[in-house]
């Protein structure tokens, strides 16, 4: 089972994957794919290069964070190091890329550590587009029993603002910012450099006038997330 991450197959099944879709549909000139960071890793920098020439770009990963604790503790499977090694490997390919961003993963307290980790990240590779969603939990999932236990606290509100506020402020290199899902209560993008102050200050807006009351009514009448 691949899950929502196709490119977990091997290299020879997605090889015969894309040779049917050529087959089938000869105008698809390129083959889209969510991916995780451990899917990458098994594969040969030869094997992405052919991966690459049959079609396969802009793969979305879902990167989350750059903060190495939260990574730990959620059990993500990688590291900073290795998302870095990864997508070095997909930039030499010719691979691009996008990232999701998971905002509120490093928990109360820690979200604007992980932004600026993972804005560090970001700035030494090239991630075509990233995207912020807000993390989403369930009565049902670990990390909710973890909350039951005290090990683990979900920021506010208006404090998953300010760390998207963050990674922004320290996004060095170009690049699309979006957070556009229905996690999110006020959704914006923007092409970074071009449009960082503009998104800082829309940032700013919401963080200044917004209560954070407003921000959880919002969150709890989406039941869909």
């Amino acid at each position: 089972m691949t899950g929502a991450n196709p490119f977990a197959l091997s290299y020879n099944k997605l090889a015969a994957i894309a040779e049917l879709i050529h087959k089938y549909l000869p105008s698809v000139k390129s083959i889209g794919s969510f991916a995780r960071i451990t899917d990458i890793t098994p594969k040969t920098d030869d094997e992405l290069g052919k991966l690459r020439t049959m079609g396969y770009d802009g793969l979305t990963i879902g990167m989350e964070t750059a903060d190495d604790e939260a990574l730990r503790f959620m059990n993500k499977g990688y590291t900073f190091a290795d998302i870095i090694e990864q997508c070095k490997r997909l930039d030499t390919a010719g691979i691009h890329y996008s990232f999701f961003y998971l905002v509120s993963i490093s928990g109360a307290g820690h979200g604007e550590i992980g932004a600026k980790l993972t804005a560090e990240l970001c700035n030494q590779i090239h991630p075509t587009l990233i995207g912020a969603n807000m993390l989403t939990i369930y009565s049902d999932s670990e990390l909710y029993a973890e909350i039951q236990r005290g090990n683990w606290h979900e920021e506010g509100e208006l404090e998953k603002y300010k760390e998207v506020r963050t990674l922004i402020e320290n996004l060095q290199i170009p690049t699309i910012f979006a957070a556009m899902g229905a996690s999110n209560a006020y959704q914006f993008h923007g092409q970074l450099p071009k449009d960082k102050e503009k998104l800082l200050a829309f940032l700013d807006e919401i963080i200044g006038n917004v209560s954070e009351e407003e921000l959880q009514r919002y969150r709890k009448s989406v039941h869909h997330l």
